[in-house]
């Protein structure tokens, strides 16, 4: 089985944000690879890796980052590939700016789509949105999610509507 998408972080220390993206895509049984590459430390090895995306059969790419968050866009900048960045709030980071702006500000015609700060699920999330415009059964499953999300909406609702308070009158939605 050949992965479909490969999570790339800067550094380990990024799993415990990161693996979001690949619980979402155990989940959807997609098959994903996760690495650890740094843009500054290892920038050969990035550049072998990203050549090498396309010939290994993955779709898509969600790069995590941290600080001077660059390896999302140096992935962009080779491979043809879609690429989600995920900006990640880390030790050394001003608040995630750094990282929400490095990822974010790109120039033309390197685009990469854009997570919130520590959003990883969300980029697991559109991974498989990207997948499934060409696979109907990846397709069913994530419309069944999305049934899912809107069901326990719903459902929270109907719970609210049991929840006493002196002065609370019924809503309208």
């Amino acid at each position: 089985m050949l992965a479909k998408v490969s999570i790339v972080m800067g550094s380990v220390s990024d799993l415990k944000i990161m693996e979001n993206a690949a619980k979402f895509l155990d989940e959807m049984h997609v098959p994903f690879e996760i690495n650890a590459l740094s843009a500054h430390r290892v920038p050969r090895q990035v550049m072998e890796y990203a050549n090498g995306l396309e010939t290994r059969g993955v779709k898509v790419v969600i790069a995590g980052a941290g600080g001077a968050a660059h390896l999302p866009g140096i992935i962009a900048a080779i491979t043809p590939l879609p690429v989600i960045g995920v900006p990640i709030k880390s030790s050394n980071s001003i608040d995630g700016w750094d990282s929400i702006l490095s990822i974010l500000q790109m120039p033309a015609g390197i685009p990469v789509a854009t997570v919130a700060l520590d959003g990883a699920r969300n980029a697991g999330i559109l991974a498989v949105q990207i997948l499934a415009l060409a696979d109907e059964e990846l397709m069913t499953k994530f419309k069944k999610f999305k049934s899912d999300l809107a069901s326990k909406v719903l459902k929270a609702n109907e719970e609210l509507e049991n929840v006493k308070f002196d002065w609370k009158v019924a809503g309208e939605r």
